[in-house]
Order: C-alpha cells, then structure tokens, then sequence
C-alpha cells in the first residue's frame, strides 16, 4: 500500500464507523423513546381510564414487547437482502421504516379520542419499529466489523455498540427536557410527541449512508466470487445459516439473553419502579440512568480490544458472572433512593452488561461465513433479543406484583446471566478465526 493510500483507507474507514455509530444512535434512540414513554406516559393515553394502573402498565410494556417480537422477523427479511444486494442497501431501508414509524407514533391519536384503534395502531407502528432494528443491527455491525483492520474486529466492531447507550442518554435527554419545560398536563396531552416527530432526522440520514457510503470489501469481494461462478439456483441465505448452523444460531442467541434482558431491565422497569412503587421524582430517576449510562460507555471498546487481544468468550463470561453478582447490590442501591447510589447501581451493571456486548458484533460476525452472515448473526441476535429483553420488564412487574420485593428482580437478572454463561461457554472461540468466504 502507498503511503497516499494509507491515509484515504484511514479515512474511509473513520466515515464507516462513524456513520454507524450515528445510524446506531438514532435508531436506538427511536427505539428506547418508546420504552421510556411505555414507563411513563403510555399506560394513561392509550388505554381506558377506568382500567387498573397495574393492568394498564402492563398493556403498555405489552406493546413494548411487540417491537421485539418483530426483531427476528426483520433480522430474517434484512439479513436474506443483506446477504444478497448488500450491507449498505439493508441498512438504508432500515433507517427509514425506523424513522417513519416513530415519526409516525408522534401523530397518534389518543384513547379518548379513537377507542380501540389507538392501541392497534401503536402496536402496527412498533411493530414497524421492530422490524428495523431487526435489520439495523447487522447491517451496522457488519459495515463496521467487515471494514475493520485485520485483528481490530472487535475494537471496531464494538462502535455500533454505542449506539445504545448514546440512544438511552438522547432518549432520557429528550424526555428530561420536555419534563423540565411543560406542566405535567401539557406533556401528557401533547409535549410527549416531540421526541417521536424528532426521528425524522433518521430519514436524511438513510439518505446519506446511500449516497455517500460503498459496501464493504467483504461484500465487494463476496460479488466478484459470484460473478465469476456459473449462475444457478440460489439458496435463500437464511435457509442456509438455520441449515448450516442451529448451535451457532441458537447459542448465539443464548449469550444474549443476559446483556439484552438485564438492560431492559435497568433502562426501562427501573425508571417504572422506581417512579410508581417508590414514588420518587421522574427527572431524578432519569438523570441517574442518564449519568450512569453514560460512566459505562467507555466499556465498550475497552471490552472490545480485550477480546482482540484475549479473546471473545473470556471476556464475554467475565461479564456475565460480574453482571449476575452485582443484580444483587443495584437492587439495594435502588430502594436506598439516593442519586450517588443509584449511579452507582447503574453504571457498574451496563459496565458488566457491555463485556459482553462490547465483544459482541465480532463474535457473531465470525461464528457465520459471508454469504450468510448477515442473515445468520442477526437471526442469532434476534431471538436472544425476544427471550431477554422484550418480556423483561412484563416478567419483572409480575414477579414484582407477587412478592414484593426487588431482590426477586436481581434474582431473575441473575438467572439470564447464567444462560448466557453457559451459551458462551458451549460456543468456540473465534477471535483468531479469519472471516469465512465462500
């Protein structure tokens, strides 16, 4: 390579990572707003008002739950297009039925106003949602992860990642803003709906990853192979990745049960606990996970280049096993009330929650070859999003509503956990395997 070359490769591969950190950011940012309005808004404007408070939280963590239930059927519809037109291509259309959909939440009318409808449309626009993010992950983690430097994968790989924690603090933000500025009546009735019409910004951003961004040399590479290969009967790549590898698929989902149920857990149960049972004040809790969330995401691509360096399931298992001790202090630090506590509580648990996620986009990346590996590392992603975090926060308020007590919460936190300790454990190492061509 010429040293003219070096530095445009550099900077191509800076704009690449940093495009997918922002359509990462973004795209959780839709995501979790409606989480957060779940927890706090929703329950009152969706359904009947003579409906019980505990029912009606329910019902909206319910719709909650909808987006994840569609996260396996988009990872499955973007990953067989992203392994047949592309990364880039995927990931574009994503970016804008996640942005026309939250926008489109931002418009609804209320219960009093529709009846019925109110709801079935909030549960068809989070399903849009759903969808997207299904596609979103794997198209961002593999423009990341196929573009990075040979032995960087999970460093870079891990920038994705940001997006989550960037969209919780953008979500909490957002929603800390308009709590500060309106009268509780004026929020409810309208000031809600700001966060959600603010997603149209994703559009011009799905704009910009298609016209200013290629695919990646994997990809590029991938086409070229097949280009000069005789042209036959192609096999759906989703077909070949549940054919080719039901362990991977399946342990990968398992290692995600814990990072993504026990951060549901934190993000959005925890701001309804501590708001309705401990009745304490909206902005306080907020800005706790806000600053919590924020102290943890340096972990990231720290637990990144470790697993460049010591490999991937060494430093996912540290997580899982820090991740279920430390349940059992959060909770405690939670029903303490104090501000500090609660920081506490919450950044050491996403730091724990990020050894694992930190790894994760090259881990699943390398478990799958490139003619399936979009379809194949989201699918695994998916279903482990269904079984940890989509019925999460309806598991806890259940466990809640029986025992009445948080120590109950840490003990299902620690239980996923030990789930995807033991998927890890089953997986092989793939931190020294090359990336798989056909």
């Amino acid at each position: 390579m010429t040293a003219a070359a070096a530095p445009a490769r550099d900077n191509k591969l800076a704009r690449i990572v940093g495009t997918s950190v922002a359509a990462s950011s973004i795209e959780w940012y839709d995501f979790f707003i409606y989480g957060t309005a779940a927890a706090l808004v929703f329950p009152k404007l969706f359904f009947p008002a003579d409906m019980p408070p505990a029912v009606a939280q329910i019902a909206a963590f319910s719709t909650f739950a909808v987006g994840f239930i569609a996260r396996p059927i988009g990872g499955m519809i973007f990953g067989h297009f992203g392994d047949i037109v592309g990364r880039k291509k995927a990931l574009v259309v994503a970016l804008l039925l996640m942005g026309s959909a939250t926008t489109l939440i931002g418009c609804l009318p209320s219960y009093a106003t529709v009846g019925v409808a109110a709801p079935l449309l909030l549960i068809l626009l989070r399903f849009a949602q759903g969808l997207a993010v299904g596609g979103q992950w794997g198209g961002a983690a593999l423009l990341a992860t196929e573009s990075a430097p040979p032995g960087k994968k999970g460093f870079y790989g891990s920038f994705p990642q940001l997006g989550v924690p960037a969209g919780v603090v953008l979500a909490n933000l957002i929603f800390l803003i308009m709590t500060a500025n309106f009268a509780p009546e004026t929020f409810a009735a309208w000031g809600w709906r700001v966060p959600f019409l603010l997603s149209v910004l994703l559009v011009g951003l799905g704009l910009y990853v298609q016209l200013r961004l290629e695919d990646t040399p994997e990809f590029k590479a991938l086409e070229a192979a097949k280009e000069t290969q005789a042209r036959g009967a192609q096999q759906s790549p989703i077909l070949q990745a549940i054919r080719r590898h039901p362990k991977e698929i399946l342990l990968a989902a398992g290692s995600f049960v814990a990072s993504n149920g026990c951060f549901y857990l934190v993000i959005t149960f925890l701001v309804s606990y501590c708001v309705t049972t401990l009745g304490m004040d909206r902005p306080k809790v907020l800005w706790a996970l806000l600053v919590g969330t924020l102290l943890s995401s340096p972990s990231l691509p720290i637990s990144g280049w470790l697993s460049d360096r010591y490999g991937r399931r060494g430093v996912y298992m540290v997580g899982a096993v820090l991740g279920g001790v430390w349940a059992f202090a959060l909770w405690p630090l939670v029903d303490a009330q104090g501000f500090w506590g609660m920081v506490l509580g919450i950044a050491l648990a996403q730091v724990f929650l990020n050894f694992m996620y930190g790894p994760q986009s090259a881990l699943f990346s390398e478990l799958f070859s490139a003619e399936i590996r979009y379809s194949g590392a989201s699918l695994g992603y998916q279903l482990g999003a269904i079984v940890g975090g989509g019925f999460a926060p309806i598991i806890a308020t259940a466990l809640l509503a029986e025992y009445k007590t948080s120590a109950v919460i840490a003990a299902y936190m620690a239980a996923l956990c030990t789930v995807s300790f033991v998927s890890i454990l089953l997986l092989a190492e793939t931190n020294r395997r090359e990336h798989r061509t056909p």
